[in-house]
């Protein structure tokens, strides 16, 4: 009933774990919280994931693959399912935008890097 516009904050993250002998699980996550002023309109976390089966490839590439080429395959997914459930709950839109994904593994990394002790 409020006539302001509301603030939208997105969160993304990334994670992997293996399940089997070069088989993965990667995991796509967005949590959505929209407000009015200091009152929560409605907040949404989700989960995407994906069974990636990765083989014959050198260990130094395999986080590459993990946080750059498995999230984009899973995020699409991910999107349509925020949006929907956005929108069967009455409220107005909200649609993620595309995503970087090797600009955030790149920062993550350089993140990583930064906090190690020299």
């Amino acid at each position: 009933l409020q006539q302001e516009q509301p603030s939208v904050d997105i969160q993304l993250g990334v994670e992997a774990a293996p399940v089997a002998d070069g088989v993965y699980e990667v995991c796509v996550t967005a949590t959505v919280t929209t407000k009015i002023e200091e009152k929560t309109v409605f907040l949404v976390e989700a989960k995407q994931a994906g069974i990636f089966e990765i083989r014959n490839l050198p260990q130094e590439q395999l986080g590459q693959i993990m946080g750059i080429a498995c999230p984009q395959i899973v995020y699409p997914y991910l999107r349509g399912n925020v949006a929907d459930l956005i929108q069967r709950g009455g409220f107005p839109p909200v649609h993620l935008s595309e995503i970087n994904f090797q600009a955030m593994y790149e920062q993550q990394q350089a993140d990583t890097a930064g906090s190690l002790p020299q």
